[in-house]
Order: structure tokens, then sequence, then C-alpha cells
């Protein structure tokens, strides 16, 4: 009996002890499956940008039933939504993204093998858009049960991988009433950083020459893929003379159907960044100039789109101190003997022996990752408001993104995990925000400081165009 007692005791105390944060966090748990199923849907639809259908109205559903305002086809963007609960200040907002990459269709196997679709989730979008949802979800019971005032927003935003959506959503506004919005993104290991991105333009040059017989009538075409490589050649050598941290890409998405036939369309994508937007600028317009020049000297005619343009992140040390404190609090995750195996054999595909597990059981010191590799429209929404993000091991250390193994990983048990980990800190950092002011004022002074000029008025790289819905049709 005094033992029953004593047992009952302990049971009381625990409960006790649980606080209202505790439980928020209980209650992410207790869904693992229930979210892990959400992002296996939007795994299997694999829905490129601003083509995510499917994929934007179930997140949209998610949050209806759970008492979110949903407005959709914000921005002029049919895919982009927000879900908002509450009202009044301050205003908290989580950024959910939810496309995919194409040609990358992959099974969540060890083996390269693609499921036969036209894309696949190779930056691991499906579990950040259903981690933000969970976040959000979780938050919102919080505020309920203890009474807290103000706006909790979910942005649901399409094409981030170069379609810039976030871009047109800031443009029309929609952060403007926002005191922080935080994030994150899928990776290999758990980490907060203050670091920044790479500012970024891209875009397509389309040729147009003079068809004819190859071999019988060259002299009567007037070749759009001669356009073409003569850009290329150009911007080949331009690489020389442009800042050593300056990264430009290209792919020709159309040379011709016929060797015999002198192609009379051709067209090239490209995308060119910097560290630093004004370079990425000034390398974007002698790219432009490249392209004159090539249709001039081919005797052909070019035109192009600027189809996405984004800002460099502009880093919020205050807010990466509280993200790094709570990502240490949830803690990172640990394999099963089945995911072990999984870890191992696709870690091989990479050339990678030895597996550094403590890169998803630990948490990486906060640091400001500088010169990261990546462009990222959440760059934009950073120089509106004070933005703070983390990124969680949802893929095998080790693992590059836009991988076939990123795929493979975001598609099972891993993935699902480091998920819920990053759904945990984003509630607990969000939930902080909620109830301190202080914290608000200092991210904001810090983000006024690193900003600059008082006069620091928004302009978007993509100019005044609208969303380039059919970028990747």
């Amino acid at each position: 009996m005094k033992h029953l007692f004593l047992l009952l005791s302990l049971v009381s105390m625990s409960i006790i002890a649980q606080t209202p944060k505790d439980k928020m966090l209980e209650s992410i748990s207790k869904k693992e499956m229930y979210y892990g199923g959400i992002a296996k849907q939007i795994w299997n639809y694999a829905e490129v940008g601003y083509q995510e259908t499917k994929s934007s109205t179930l997140l949209q559903e998610t949050l209806s039933k759970e008492g979110f305002k949903i407005e959709k086809g914000v921005a002029g963007i049919p895919t982009a939504f927000t879900a908002t609960f509450g009202e009044g200040k301050p205003v908290i907002g989580i950024l959910g993204e939810f496309d995919a990459l194409p040609g990358l269709s992959q099974d969540s196997t060890t083996d390269q093998k693609s499921v036969g679709g036209i894309a696949g989730h190779a930056c691991g979008h499906h579990l950040f858009g259903t981690a933000s949802a969970a976040a959000a979800i979780a938050v919102k019971e919080y505020m309920k049960t203890n009474n807290i005032k103000g706006t909790l927003r979910f942005y649901g935003t399409p094409a981030e991988e170069g379609g810039s959506g976030k871009v047109y959503m800031v443009r029309d506004g929609l952060f403007n009433d926002v005191d922080v919005v935080v994030h994150w993104h899928p990776g290999s290991s758990n980490s907060a950083s203050f670091g920044t991105s790479l500012a970024n333009k891209s875009g397509k040059f389309r040729f147009y020459g003079v068809s004819a017989h190859a071999a019988a009538s060259p002299e009567k075409g007037r070749s759009a893929l001669d356009g073409v490589e003569a850009m290329d050649n150009m911007v080949n050598m331009l690489r020389e003379h442009v800042p050593s941290d300056t990264r430009i890409h290209y792919v020709i998405t159309n040379g011709g159907k016929a060797p015999n036939v002198v192609p009379d369309f051709a067209e090239v994508y490209y995308y060119a960044r910097s560290p630093r937007r004004t370079d990425v600028m000034d390398v974007w317009s002698r790219i432009e100039k490249a392209a004159k020049g090539a249709a001039m000297g081919t005797d052909t005619r070019v035109d192009w789109e600027l189809t996405g343009g984004t800002y460099e992140l502009l880093a919020n040390e205050t807010l990466a101190k509280v993200m790094h404190a709570n990502l240490t609090k949830v803690g990172g995750i640990n394999y099963t003997a089945e995911e072990k195996a999984f870890a191992e054999k696709i870690s091989k595909t990479l050339g990678v022996e030895n597996v550094k597990y403590e890169d998803a059981t630990g948490i990486k010191p906060l640091a400001a990752e500088r010169g990261a590799g990546g462009s990222t429209d959440v760059g934009d929404v950073s120089w509106t408001v004070p933005t703070v993000g983390l990124t969680t091991a949802t893929w095998v250390p080790g693992t590059p993104a836009h991988s076939w193994q990123a795929v493979a990983a975001g598609g099972m048990s891993i993935g699902r995990k480091g998920m819920l980990v990053a759904a945990k800190t984003l509630a607990l950092t969000a939930a902080e925000l909620f109830e301190n002011e202080q914290l608000r004022k200092d991210a904001r002074i810090e983000f006024e400081k690193a900003r600059g000029s008082k006069e620091f008025k928004y302009q978007a790289l993509v100019g005044d165009r609208k969303p380039a819905l059919d970028y990747r049709k």
C-alpha cells in the first residue's frame, strides 16, 4: 500500500511539474503519425512551383479544421495563402513552403529509383510546410489555453525554388504588420545560426532564328542555338571578371529538335548569385549585354523574362539566440537500428563510409554562418520584418540538398523525426515571442540597425512584373 501511495504521489508530482509549454510540445509528439501522413501526401504529390494545387489545399484544410481563417490566392498567386488565428498585436508569422524540384523523382529507398513522377522533394519542402503548420496549430492551442492575446499568422508560400513566391507576398504588403517571422529548413544537421544567404536573380533568355535544312540550304538559316551557345561562351568568360564569391549557373532548356534542322528557337535558363544584391544586379546587367551581343553576332533575335529575384538574408542574432536555446531544449533525434541500416547504405552512395550520427543527435553551436551557397526568398521577408530560422536533421548526415538521397530520407521516418524537432522549436520560439515584449523590441532594434538607413524602402528585384506562374512549364 505504501509503495502504491508513493507511486501515485510521483505521478501526481510529474503532472504538476508539466508546464504549459511542455504540454504544447507533447501535443505535437502525440500527432507524429498524423503530421507524418500529411507530409507523406505532399511528398507523393511532388508539385513544382506555382503548380502546388493539391499540396496547398491540403495545408489549408489542415489549418482550417483547427480554426484558422484562410485567405486564398494572395498576392496574385493561386497557391499562396495565409491562415490567421487571433487578432491585434503582437503579430507573429510562421512560414511554410511546399514546392518540389523538377527531375528528382525518387522512392524512399537506398537505391536510386524513380517513382515515375516529374519532380521530387529534394529540398524537403513537404516537411517544411507540414512542420510549420504543426507548430502553428500547437501555438494556437497554447494561446487559447493560456489566454494569450495577439495574432498568429501562417504563410503558405509557394515556388521558393526559383519562383520567388514570397517576394510577391512581401511586395503586396502581407508582412507589413508583422512583429517577427519564424521559419526553418530541412537539412542534415541541427542548428540555429544567424548567417546569411546569397542574393539571386534568374531568368530565361529566348533566341529566335530562321529554320532551314542544315545540309541542303544552311545559308538560309539563322540558328537560335548558335545564339544561346554564343551567349554561354561570353558569360563563361565573364566569370573571370566578377567578384570571387559570385555564382552563375545555366541550363539549355530548348536547343532544337533535330540536328538536320537549323533551330529557329532556343532557350537558356540563368541564375546569378552573390552575397550582395548590388553585385547580383551588376552581374545580371552584364549577362543581359552578353545576350544582346550574342544575338547581334549570330543574326538572331533575343528577348528575356526575369523569373525570380531575391535579397540576401538579413541575420538577427537576438532572435537566433532564442531559437538556439529552444532547439537545444528540444534536442536532436536518435536513429533506430532500421534507420541506421538505411543511413549506412545511403551514405555509401554519397561516398561516405562513416555516418556522423552526432549531427542528428546533437545541436551545433550558435554561429554566424557566412557565405552560404544557396538563395531563398526568405531574404526579402527578412528585410521587411525581423526574421529567424533553423535547420534540422531530416536527411542522413552528409546528404546534400537537391539530391535523390535527400528525397529518399525525406520520405521515411528519418525525415518525419527531424520535422518534429523543427515543429517543436518553432512552437517554443513563437510562444516566447508572444509573451516577451522586450525580446520583440530588442529584435526590432537590431533589425533596424542592420538594415541601415531609416529611409530604406523595399524594392523587389523582380521589379513590377506579375508572378511568373508558368516558369516551370
